[in-house]
């Protein structure tokens, strides 16, 4: 049986956790013994999580078999745990102030560093080379070269408190970190310098997203919103960040782009998830069923699915490919008057606020990605509505 016959077989014989006539279904992984701190899609239908269990798990998110479970890696609470995209190696940090470099294989440990801190978050860039890492009291971003096992920049004091985030820029030429001081800060791995610091929250920032092209940056606060900064022109230095609130009654602990750009999804500690359509600056869906606090949350490469962790232990996948016929989702759309379109090609339904031009009008976004160099539509078709916004009549 080839490998991609047996995708087919596991994806037919997958088990879900909710009912067979939910719109959206959910799969939960269960294992982790106290909470589940982050969570990652790699390669080959497979996730990586941390937990304050001291422990990283590899699971078969299809089967929700866990394929590998590496305890004690730290003496106390793993805050997270970053994995290369291909899954051989992955990075952890904890609260016993060191960071360790693992082999995913063989469970072998690569690389060990002390630091004089707690240590809250850690990342590797997406080539695998370098990882950063963020503390606490001294408030510290390190990044290491994980080729030559030397620290590279050590960046003390970096903010005015404690680190809560840190991100590779899609490039792997700067770094992103968010703190408790309220702010953001760009650093240029190749200057060695600060170039940007975002302000304006009036609480904690906990985390932050960039898309794939740089464009859009966001950041998430405990005061329960969403920023969104144009980094790409500057313009947020004339106007300012745009604001998406009101989807969570709790603190916004953690948030991630889809792979296009369009979407943003973000998680609380009010235990609810909230895919945002960015474009529009408006709420899409907000997923429930966590009974702790959600701590991370990631897209599929193909974005039909959601991710999430919390501190009820356990990680969930939420099967999102069918959101668009939810009739809440369909009725947000209406109310903020974006037009619904039927897609020429799969038929499922889909925003204008998806289309690049015109000529895109008929064609969703996931169909244009299948075949991107296919000109789907000549300038005379006309597309099919199947919704329309208040006040305006089908196309």
């Amino acid at each position: 049986m080839t490998k991609q016959q047996e995708k087919q077989k596991d994806r037919k014989d997958e088990k879900w956790d909710s009912e067979d006539l939910a719109t959206v279904r959910i799969k939960v992984l269960q294992g982790h013994t106290d909470s589940a701190n982050s969570c990652q899609f790699i390669e080959n239908d497979k996730v990586v999580s941390s937990s304050s269990d001291c422990s990283v798990r590899i699971w078969n998110w299809r089967t929700r078999k866990c394929l590998k479970c590496f305890e004690n890696l730290h003496k106390v609470n793993i805050p997270q745990a970053s994995s290369t995209q291909d899954g051989k190696k992955f990075v952890t940090c904890g609260w016993d102030k060191q960071i360790k470099l693992w082999d995913s294989e063989t469970g072998d440990k690569l690389l060990e560093r002390t630091h004089d801190d707690f240590l809250t978050c850690c990342q590797l860039s997406h080539d695998g080379n370098l990882a950063a890492v963020g503390s606490d009291l001294c408030k510290s971003l390190r990044v290491y070269d994980l080729r030559s096992g030397s620290l590279i920049h050590d960046l003390k004091n970096h903010h005015g408190s404690g680190v809560t985030s840190v991100k590779f820029s899609p490039e792997d030429d700067k770094v992103i970190t968010t703190s408790m001081d309220k702010t953001a800060k760009f650093f240029d791995l190749i200057s060695g310098n600060s170039t940007i610091k975002l302000e304006g929250h009036t609480n904690i920032v906990s985390s932050c997203a960039i898309t794939s092209d740089e464009r859009k940056f966001a950041t998430a606060s405990w005061d329960k919103s969403i920023r969104l900064w144009d980094v790409a022109t500057g313009m947020y230095r004339s106007k300012g960040p745009s604001t998406m609130s009101g989807g969570h009654d709790g603190s916004v602990s953690c948030c991630q782009f889809s792979g296009d750009g369009l979407f943003l999804v973000t998680g609380s500690y009010d235990m609810s998830i909230v895919v945002w359509d960015v474009e529009n600056n408006v709420q899409k869906l907000k997923l429930q069923g966590h009974y702790g606090w959600v701590n991370d949350v990631a897209f599929s490469e193909d974005q039909n699915w959601l991710l999430s962790c919390s501190k009820d232990y356990t990680v969930r996948l939420w099967n999102i490919e069918e959101s668009d016929k939810i009739p809440i989702v369909l009725e947000n759309k209406k109310s903020v008057g974006i037009k619904v379109i039927k897609c020429s090609k799969c038929g499922k339904p889909f925003s204008m606020s998806q289309m690049e031009s015109f000529r895109d009008i008929t064609v969703c976004v996931f169909c244009r990605l299948s075949s991107p160099d296919k000109p789907w539509l000549s300038f005379t078709d006309t597309p099919e509505s199947t919704e329309s916004p208040i006040g305006t009549t089908p196309a």
